[in-house]
């Protein structure tokens, strides 16, 4: 995949494009996956779900994300988090749901403090306490179902699943300069690491295969 496919995808999400448009470009770019022997490999994100990228090109970044029944963050992985990017997401099959959090300074009686999460390109993931604290109010989740598209400005909070089983997203990103990737904790929290565990090739075209079997089953 080229910088100029992620404009036009880009481009085509923003426009309201037809889903079998948009779930054309997904499967070859999953074909491509396939077709490359698992080559670049998925990532289990701490989060519970698999990631398969295929573009990472200076701020820009598209992957598809794969949500199996029973997915569920790793123990101790807080979900609710902010990302340094801007988030445009197509479902591709099944149903994604979001839910906003409002997040407000409270050093007087905060429930959470806020970490940020410092990602090494060994897949670690360093997780640092900062000094701020905060009060979190969860809103009502809102779930996006195959062919929707849905943005998540950066430096929103907010937590993400699968609440019906499995699914998929075309997940495009622009890092916003100065952006930093966050999540909430516990007060008291001490600095802690986390691993994207790298999946191996077979893994990968797996993946990819039972991502293509699905939006099969789910015609556009």
């Amino acid at each position: 995949m080229t910088a100029r496919m992620f404009e036009t995808l880009e481009r085509a999400l923003l426009a309201g494009a037809p889903a079998d448009r948009v779930g054309a470009h997904a499967r070859s770019l999953l074909e491509e996956v396939v077709s490359a022997g698992g080559i670049p490999r998925a990532v289990r994100h701490p989060l519970g779900f698999l990631c398969l990228p295929v573009l990472r090109e200076g701020d820009r970044g598209v992957c598809v994300h794969l949500f199996e029944e029973g997915d569920a963050a790793e123990p101790g992985v807080e979900p609710h988090h902010s990302h340094s990017w801007d988030l445009l997401s197509h479902v591709l099959y099944g149903a994604v749901s979001n839910l906003p959090v409002e997040v407000g300074d409270d050093p007087v009686r905060p429930t959470h403090r806020v970490y940020e999460v410092i990602s090494g390109p060994d897949g670690t993931d360093e997780i640092r306490p900062t000094p701020r604290r905060v009060r979190r109010r969860a809103g009502e989740p809102v779930v996006f179902s195959r062919g929707q598209t849905y943005t998540l400005p950066a430096g929103l909070f907010h937590a993400s699943g699968a609440p019906r089983g499995p699914a998929a997203t075309l997940v495009l990103g622009r890092t916003r300069p100065g952006g930093r990737d966050l999540s909430l904790g516990p007060l008291e929290g001490r600095p802690r690491r986390t691993v994207r565990a790298l999946c191996d090739e077979r893994e990968t075209v797996l993946g990819a295969r039972s991502a293509l079997r699905r939006m099969h089953d789910e015609p556009d």
